[in-house]
């Protein structure tokens, strides 16, 4: 059953790089594959595959888990743009001065970078027990009062407790809400009109992806291609080159062990390259996944259940059955 499905998704990409919209039958995908919501292909700025299962449309707005972690780094990199932010080698304790009053003097030198790079050192919740974590009146204050798990910029440790952080940042930082920088500057630059996001008790919205940002497939598409065009859309400047630059081409970086085997993780995205090929991507829990692939000019977007009963498995076949054909069937 499975080279029947691999042989038939195989046919199915290849007719659709030459045709940018075509009607597929994907009943033998929805039985074999419970799964998955949507799966969206963008080569050359054209829709050219998007298709949507088990009972999803292109109207239903999806929970991007992880990926909010990398939707926040570009808003991170416009507020530096805006000067709202100095740079992302800043220190956090200007955006939250009762660090400066602990008495791990560590914690003053922590950098937003060392943030977005998974290696604060700060306290990250245990996620076999996220009940724990959703349950605090103030899961930021939370996060930067408890003593410190590593040496800030030494340990590699994801952190969603501490991306949030990042969320906190951006609204003290700009005097809006991280929502409203984000449609401000991002969302409705991009005409992104439909978007959902949860806060978390503290008030904040979730910086790290456990309420998530929810939007269409297609709208996180539009999102990272900005990485594709040197953060433009439609001829305007929307994120700066310098800041896509950096996120492009990190210069300090960790190894991960979610997604590709032997992916590094910078700045809140993911990097490996396959097939000989860069590719800079968001992921998130379930199988949510935004792979940029600058050498064919090209970015596939995927939504899945996040239910934790699936989650990993979901994950594992996209990545090993699935993205294989999509690359594939991508025009060279």
């Amino acid at each position: 059953m499975k080279r029947i499905l691999a042989t038939v998704l195989t046919i199915v990409l290849l007719i659709v790089s030459a045709s940018a919209q075509i009607n597929v039958d994907t009943s033998w995908f929805v039985k074999d594959n419970r799964q998955i919501y949507s799966l969206v292909v963008q080569q050359n700025d054209k829709i050219i595959y998007n298709h949507y299962f088990n009972g999803k449309t292109n109207a239903d707005l999806f929970n991007n888990q992880s990926l909010t972690k990398s939707v926040m780094s570009l808003l991170i990199g416009i507020a530096i743009d805006k000067g709202y932010i100095t740079s992302v080698d800043e220190k956090i304790v200007k955006y939250l001065p009762e660090l400066a009053k602990d008495t791990d003097k560590r914690k003053q030198g922590i950098t937003i970078r060392q943030i977005m790079n998974q290696a604060s050192g700060l306290w990250h919740e245990d996620l076999t027990r996220m009940d724990k974590y959703f349950a605090l009146d103030n899961p930021s204050d939370y996060a930067l009062n408890a003593p410190l798990v590593s040496e800030p910029d030494k340990v590699f440790h994801y952190n969603n407790a501490a991306t949030h952080i990042l969320s906190v940042i951006l609204t003290k930082a700009t005097g809006m809400s991280t929502l409203a920088f984000g449609n401000k500057y991002l969302f409705g630059p991009l005409d992104i009109k439909n978007v959902k996001w949860g806060k978390m008790k503290d008030g904040y919205y979730d910086g790290c992806g456990l309420l998530s940002v929810q939007m269409a497939t297609t709208d996180m598409t539009r999102i990272m291609s900005l990485l594709l065009h040197e953060g433009n859309y439609n001829g305007k400047s929307v994120v700066s080159s310098k800041w896509i630059n950096q996120l492009l081409h990190p210069t300090i970086f960790y190894n991960t062990p979610w997604g590709f085997e032997g992916s590094t993780y910078a700045l809140c995205f993911y990097h490996y390259t396959y097939k000989d090929i860069p590719i800079t991507y968001a992921l998130g829990w379930g199988g949510q996944f935004s792979f940029v692939i600058p050498g064919k000019n090209a970015v596939v977007s995927v939504n899945e259940s996040i239910a934790d009963a699936t989650a990993i498995k979901a994950s594992v076949l996209f990545l090993n059955r699935i993205f294989p054909l999509v690359f594939n069937g991508l025009n060279r």
